[in-house]
């Protein structure tokens, strides 16, 4: 297929690297389509670290889809590698799960009360879940399938018969400095580490060096027990006799490689021969990746033993959460995708990905920050609507908002994230009281139904719920502050009678808030239309006083949300009762 011109959007680092793609992959597989590639481990809950893997090539792939050409977007499922360690969430609740470890992910059952047959499939879901929720397209492939159907049975064949080439390339790291611990975020097999610490290697797990057969590139899973916690003994290559012996329970069997199924090629193989094999032209790494003598830098060597090629793509940074370190999935209660999509719409945080270049770390809202990002979308969104957006800007919201396929559901109408917020907080669950207020935003075009709002209101909802520490919800008032009242000087009576007398003309979102910011300009003799230019600094002080006097006898406390939303959420005859009218 000829290569078609680029898009129009070409000023984003999507359409740069769709270009470096789409003319490598040209050059290796003309005619053929494109491969881009992600790697998970169902190992526990799928981070929302672990989902850069995923929209980085994602992206790129629907960026060439855009422009014509047929694009396979692999997500290899690392559901055969061994279940390392009871998650946090577990352990100390649950000791009977150690009893686990060393086994397939696939050969572990599911966590208590699922509806799924095993431990990975039971985690594989939520992610499927959310991706498609993300409008990702993808190609899922399970690594357990693939070993255990003999898929893969000429590569183990071949690795194990080239085992010695793969170790002159390992072996050349081995002498050098371990890099810094980092997080990873592809599948650690804890067998390769014992291994390389066992003959001196450096840096990340490199395979299996099993008795006197010496540096070995397969480990089988034990016949008995099922864990990986086996050491090959002896291997013949005209026969493919291979006999192991398991530590854990003391089994052993000799069987032979080119009819067993039971087992896998150790990480910094598999992965390079998986390129080889799927013909992967793009997948980006972690950190934890690009270091010398790490998994993605060796396989580079290690794919041509599989007659491959290494596949271009870039080292991407970690996402980390506001007001949380980075992410682990071996710690609990870190956020997944789908805790995100409770509160935030997918276009959101697509964008989120879609706008930092891969190496630019960057945040997820969970906290007041989520308020602040909505706004910033919502004004990306009218400049792109009215086309003051700058390119990039364009390019990053149009890959948030749709993706080759078409557009992503939104919500009819895009109120104020902050102000469905606040209405979800203040009417706790009554749909028809948060109707009546979001009516009252806009009187010349009334809400009709909650649904308009829908999933927007229904995001910012689940935000009050479930991130909003109970002593910050908003409680209004039953009684009027009668002793508060009895204290207030005159003009601070003053400033009350002002809003008063203004509410019923104002009764509006826009109205309001010129109401309550007006009030103080007037009682210090401007107009309420005065700009802050033509203010002296004290306005800003008599402003915050005022604001304090009426979260004070509105819901008891200095703050709560905007003043304007809070009035329109109370009522206008119940704000009237509580001001003291």
């Amino acid at each position: 297929m000829p290569i078609v011109a680029q898009s129009t959007e070409t000023t984003d680092w999507v359409s740069r690297f769709a270009d470096e793609v789409i003319e490598e992959s040209e050059r290796r597989a003309p005619g053929k389509p494109v491969v881009v590639a992600s790697g998970l481990s169902p190992s526990g809950p799928i981070h929302l670290g672990n989902l850069r893997e995923v929209m980085t090539p994602h992206l790129v792939a629907d960026e060439i889809r855009r422009r014509g050409h047929q694009v396979r977007h692999l997500i290899s499922w690392d559901d055969y590698d061994r279940y390392r360690k009871v998650p946090a969430g577990i352990a100390g609740v649950d000791d009977s799960w150690a009893e686990h470890i060393g086994k397939p992910l696939t050969s572990v059952p599911a966590p208590a009360g699922s509806a799924y047959p095993n431990w990975a499939e039971h985690f594989k879901a939520a992610m499927i879940e959310s991706l498609a929720e993300l409008g990702v397209e993808f190609d899922g492939i399970s690594q357990t399938a693939q070993y255990t159907s003999g898929v893969y049975r000429d590569q183990v064949l071949h690795a194990v018969a080239h085992r010695a080439d793969i170790d002159a390339i390992l072996d050349q790291y081995r002498t050098k400095k371990a890099p810094p611990k980092q997080q990873s975020q592809k599948p650690v097999d804890e067998a390769e580490l014992e291994a390389a610490e066992g003959s001196g290697a450096a840096g990340e797990d490199d395979g299996s060096s099993s008795g006197s057969v010496g540096y070995f590139p397969y480990k089988p899973y034990c016949g008995n027990c099922e864990k990986d916690l086996t050491t090959v003994t002896a291997y013949a290559d005209d026969t493919t006799e291979l006999t192991y012996a398991c530590t854990a329970c003391g089994f052993s069997e000799t069987v032979r490689l080119e009819e067993f199924n039971r087992g896998k090629l150790v990480w910094k193989v598999d992965w390079p021969m998986r390129w080889a094999y799927e013909g992967v032209v793009f997948e980006p790494s972690g950190v934890d990746h690009s270091s010398p003598g790490s998994s993605f830098q060796v396989g580079g060597q290690i794919v041509g033993i599989f007659g491959g090629k290494q596949p271009i793509g870039p080292m991407y940074a970690f996402v980390g959460i506001s007001g949380m370190a980075k992410m682990s999935s071996s710690r609990g209660g870190v956020p997944t995708p789908a805790d995100a999509l409770k509160i935030m719409e997918p276009q959101i945080l697509r964008w989120l990905y879609a706008r930092r270049r891969p190496n630019q770390s960057f945040k997820i809202a969970f906290d007041q920050e989520i308020q602040r990002l909505y706004d910033e979308w919502d004004k990306l969104d009218g400049k792109v609507a009215d086309g003051s957006a700058l390119p990039a800007d364009v390019a990053a919201h149009s890959r948030a908002v749709r993706t080759a396929a078409g557009e992503l559901p939104r919500t009819a109408r895009t109120l104020p994230y902050r102000t469905l917020a606040s209405v979800a907080d203040i009417t706790a669950g009554h749909e028809d009281q948060a109707l009546r207020i979001l009516s009252e935003l806009d009187p010349s075009d009334p809400l009709g139904t909650l649904d308009e709002a829908r999933p927007r209101y229904d995001k910012a909802e689940a935000w009050i719920n479930t991130h909003v520490p109970a002593d910050q919800r908003t409680i209004v008032r039953e009684q009027p502050d009668a002793e508060l009242l009895k204290s207030l000087d005159e003009a601070s009576q003053q400033s009350l009678r002002l809003l008063l007398d203004g509410l019923a003309e104002h009764w509006s979102l826009d109205g309001l808030t010129h109401l309550v910011y007006g009030v103080p300009k007037v009682q210090a003799g401007f107009s309420a239309d005065a700009t802050p230019k033509e203010l002296p600094a004290e306005i800003k002080t008599a402003q915050r006083t005022f604001f304090a006097l009426l979260y004070h006898l509105l819901v008891g406390r200095d703050t709560g949300p905007r003043l304007p939303t809070l009035l329109l959420a109370v009522g206008q005859e119940r704000v009237r009762g509580l001001l003291g009218e």
